[in-house]
């Protein structure tokens, strides 16, 4: 029997690298990603009821044609360098959903959306760091989907529609990046990174989804924004969540300035 629950969109920041299992120097400090760490384990707490899959676009996956992973069992993909070695024996075991992958697929091209699948990708940082706090029993079925490497608004933003489907199905459609992916590590940057997502929660914040995709496509206007993003490719997942988002307003459910930067977490529905 089809669980009929509706879940929400949800962007999260995934912080840096492996950040939740080792110390950085100042500023960011031995407990710099400690209240993004206690934001993520309560996540699934905040939900109606527990997923019955995640479904999750990562900034670390461009692909020329949006791809879903079809894999049983994805592996470990450790796409960060020079860390210390104990990050790269961290373990993300939790499965894969095909069956749910082969709706996906369905599902876009439906929508007329271009697709491929793709049955070897393992879980890259964008899903293992943040999903190891989320899900620590790792048994909830995670479907990675890739961003695409054109970074057009509109394209991403579709794609979320097209997801948005799931969440009547007891599906959580989550996309992880980051608010902020320029320059760090100087307290000068905290003015900046605040404006630039001050200005993306009144985007979010927006109900009517065609005015919310019309602000989002001006996303080069916003403040300091070429400087938050020189490639974009950490913005399009909050695209996507926002596409998904459908009538729903988005709300900022997480902020902290870590590296000097601003961080934040959105929630549609």
């Amino acid at each position: 029997m089809i669980n009929m629950t509706r879940q929400p969109a949800i962007f999260l920041s995934h912080g840096g690298g492996p950040c939740f299992w080792m110390d950085y120097p100042p500023p960011i400090g031995r407990h710099g990603f400690d209240l993004l760490r206690q934001h993520l384990s309560k996540l699934l707490a905040t939900l109606p009821t527990r997923p019955d899959a995640i479904v999750l676009c990562s900034a670390h996956w461009e692909e020329p044609t949006f791809t879903v992973s079809t894999a049983n069992q994805p592996g470990m993909l450790f796409d960060y360098y020079g860390f210390p070695p104990h990050t790269y024996q961290l373990n993300y075991p939790a499965p894969g959903h095909p069956t749910l992958a082969k709706q996906i697929l369905q599902t876009l091209a439906d929508a007329d959306i271009p697709s491929l699948s793709n049955t070897s990708r393992g879980y890259d940082h964008g899903v293992f760091v943040p999903m190891l706090i989320v899900d620590p029993a790792t048994d909830i079925p995670v479907v990675m989907v890739s961003i695409q490497n054109n970074m057009d608004v509109h394209e991403h933003y579709r794609l979320g529609q097209a997801l948005a489907t799931l969440r009547e199905q007891n599906i959580l459609v989550m996309g992880s990046g980051n608010i902020w992916h320029g320059p760090l590590m100087r307290e000068e940057l905290r003015a900046p990174s605040m404006a630039f997502n001050a200005w993306l929660a009144q985007a979010m914040a927006i109900p009517s989804s065609p005015e919310r995709l019309e602000q989002l496509r001006q996303w080069h206007t916003a403040p300091y924004a070429n400087m938050a993003h020189p490639h974009p490719d950490h913005l399009m997942p909050a695209i996507v969540i926002a596409g998904a988002g459908a009538d729903d307003p988005g709300t900022m459910i997480f902020q902290d300035v870590i590296g000097g930067v601003c961080i934040a977490s959105y929630r549609f529905g």
